[in-house]
């Protein structure tokens, strides 16, 4: 037999012509049925069965005897044959009841298997099996569970609670399709989870995200504010800072957010530029207010080596910050005798920097001209 909650409850009997569906009887053999098969292979207790099926203290004083008489017709319906070899088995465990059913033949169980290994691919950056195997999960879903027993007044928190951690499957699944470029595909079903869901911060940044990409820059700017009014008027709070910054990004157009497959292809870009340590830039015409930094080395060893005069001072000898007042251009500094960072005999085609030594020429004459 095949058991789906996912949706109406079903029960498809293996030996049958496809598609032919087990009697299951009245509506409190249907009820005890769903709560065992959402609680498949554990023990439920009587007291849990009694509160389910009867909510704010109302069983009647003959509701244990209503619920014995449930089990066993429901005993009879999962014996009929043709009998399976691992069948459904409904058995009394001390403090209650036990509803022994191989995984597999469950939907409900299928899935959050399903979903176990989704999540188990997309945390380890596997973005396609991740994508297959949740989408397989969701696909098991043909409605709001157990929809028919709801329709008839049965309001469980397991069942609440199974929607809930449905929406959370579904932004799993919408994060893998995303990581996979595939926006167009799950654009439709995410406008229509924020749609019904609005103040949900993940799916509305994920339908951003979808619209961005489809060339509909406007409309994703439109969801965040849509959301943050649905905040700011419904709880009075501001949207997370997640949002914000997709928000940022959308309106700087960030590289961060095209296709990955489209980003992959192509090299980094260097959103800043790159400092490499180049050569400085030549000196202004006039001297600057600060004083230049001092350089690792002076280029002023090749100079003295090809001195026609013989002259071997070195030029680190030369005072670290030459001009006194650097708003007097250099060719008005008198440099004492000795410590002059030029030798006398010896032409400058640019101001007495040591970047600039190596133009030196050599010259008749003892002066030095600096322009």
């Amino acid at each position: 037999m095949q058991f789906r909650l996912l949706g109406p409850l079903e029960v498809e009997s293996s030996g049958g012509p496809p598609g032919s569906l087990v009697d299951l009887g009245g509506h409190r053999q249907r009820a005890v049925l769903a709560y065992l098969l959402l609680q498949a292979n554990q023990v439920v207790s009587t007291s849990q069965l009694l509160s389910a099926l009867w909510a704010d203290d109302g069983a009647p004083m003959t509701a244990r005897k209503i619920l014995q008489n449930a089990v066993w017709k429901l005993r009879g319906v999962l014996s009929r044959p043709p009998r399976a070899e691992h069948g459904p088995e409904l058995l009394t465990r001390a403090p209650g009841y036990l509803l022994r059913v191989p995984p597999l033949h469950v939907d409900l169980l299928d899935y959050e298997q399903r979903v176990v290994t989704g999540r188990a691919a997309l945390a380890a950056g596997e973005v396609e099996p991740a994508r297959r195997s949740l989408g397989e999960a969701l696909a098991l879903w043909r409605g709001p569970v157990l929809s028919d027993l709801v329709e008839e007044g049965i309001c469980w928190p397991e069942l609440t609670a199974l929607q809930n951690r449905r929406l959370d499957v579904m932004e799993d699944h919408f994060e893998a399709a995303l990581a996979c470029g595939r926006h167009q595909l799950v654009l439709p079903d995410l406008e229509s989870l924020v749609a019904a869901e609005p103040l949900r911060e993940r799916a509305s940044g994920q339908l951003m995200v979808a619209l961005y990409r489809c060339g509909r820059q406007a409309e994703a700017l439109a969801v965040f504010g849509r959301v943050r009014t649905a905040l700011v008027e419904g709880l009075g709070l501001e949207p997370g800072r997640e949002l914000h910054r997709l928000q940022q990004a959308i309106l700087t157009q960030d590289p961060t957010l095209e296709v990955p497959r489209a980003v992959g292809g192509r090299g980094a870009a260097n959103l800043a530029p790159v400092l490499r340590p180049a050569e400085s830039p030549p000196a202004p015409a006039a001297p600057a207010a600060a004083p230049a930094p001092a350089t690792p080395t002076a280029p002023a060893e090749p100079a003295a080596a090809t001195e026609p005069t013989g002259r071997t001072e070195p030029a680190d000898r030369a005072e670290p910050t030459a001009p006194a007042k650097p708003a007097v251009p250099a060719a008005e500094v008198s440099s004492p005798a000795g410590t002059s960072p030029v030798p006398p005999a010896w032409s400058c085609s640019a101001s007495g920097s040591a970047r600039n030594w190596a133009r030196c020429r050599p010259r008749t004459g003892t002066g030095c001209s600096t322009r």
